[in-house]
């Protein structure tokens, strides 16, 4: 075999190597990325499995203890419809981490594509591809996605369909200034020399190297979703009533923030926990020595 063959075919570990592997990445993460994992696992489980952790329903009345204070039998306490605010937030989670992927991934996946075809190509195909790109940035996130929502309706379709029309653009152009720099590689240069497809070259050989740093960045993206959501559902632009959501259940406590302060606050909390565990997360795995592992 040539060494231009093992450039661009390497052979793969056998699936005892990329075990032990994969088991020497997770040892050697950084404490800052292990705990943040380990927040951000505890709220993903805690809102999937809300319907058997919650004690109570998620627009239960009780109408002889309304904005009753954290205790054993609420442990949020109540709210101004005697609504247990512990349950509402679990369902509320569940909801929002829910939409929470699915507008940080595929727009991901498409982003990225999007720039590896920019950046592999170049010329026209970028000329074209970057500006459209340099558009949708060029406008404030928050107004682009408020005018989707204006067209399609408030509620979690219009959310789904307005964070993604925009939020595509950031990561592809992430991929592209990376792909500039990794089409130059040897063993992409390779690919080409042995006759590859472009579209093998992309798809086998640049998006996996791609995607790395995406991940990374989307573990904060994740973040500032999750704070949109809350935005939106203040401004009563996300999920509608009687689906209890974060930012809903923060803003229906702002008027009794001194008298009740358990029914904003604690929810608003969780939000915090999860911008922490996310960013730990992130951060960690930024960290240069473990991205030099990871390639």
């Amino acid at each position: 075999m040539s060494t231009i063959d093992v450039l661009a075919e390497p052979s793969g570990p056998t699936p005892a190597v990329e075990v032990r592997r994969r088991g020497r990445i997770v040892r050697d993460l950084p404490l800052e990325a292990k705990i943040g994992a380990a927040m951000l696992v505890v709220l993903f489980l805690a809102g999937l499995l809300a319907p058997l952790i919650a004690p109570y329903g998620q627009n239960q009345l009780d109408l002889a203890n309304i904005f009753s204070g954290p205790s054993g039998s609420h442990l949020f306490g109540t709210d101004g419809t005697g609504r247990d605010v512990f349950s509402r937030t679990l369902y509320a989670l569940r909801l929002d981490l829910a939409i929470v992927l699915a507008v940080t991934y595929p727009p991901l996946m498409v982003g990225v594509l999007v720039g590896a075809v920019a950046g592999y190509f170049g010329g026209i195909v970028d000329a074209v591809l970057a500006r459209i790109v340099d558009t949708m940035i060029a406008f404030p996130f928050m107004i682009l996605v408020i005018a989707v929502i204006a067209i399609v309706g408030p509620g979690v379709k219009g959310v789904l369909i307005g964070v993604p029309i925009v939020a595509w653009a950031l990561y592809a152009r992430l991929a592209r200034s990376e792909m500039l720099v990794l089409r130059e590689q040897q063993f992409m240069l390779a690919t080409t020399a042995l006759g590859y497809s472009k579209r093998r070259a992309i798809l086998r050989h640049a998006l996996p190297n791609l995607l790395r740093s995406s991940l990374i960045y989307s573990t904060l993206d994740m973040v500032v979703n999750l704070l949109l959501l809350a935005s939106l559902a203040y401004l009563g632009l996300g999920a509608q009533p009687p689906n209890a959501e974060l930012g809903s259940i923060i803003s229906d406590g702002q008027s009794t923030l001194l008298s009740a302060w358990w029914v904003a606050t604690l929810p608003g909390l969780v939000v915090v926990l999860f911008g922490i565990g996310a960013g730990l997360l992130g951060d960690g795995l930024s960290d240069g020595q473990l991205r030099g592992r990871l390639q």
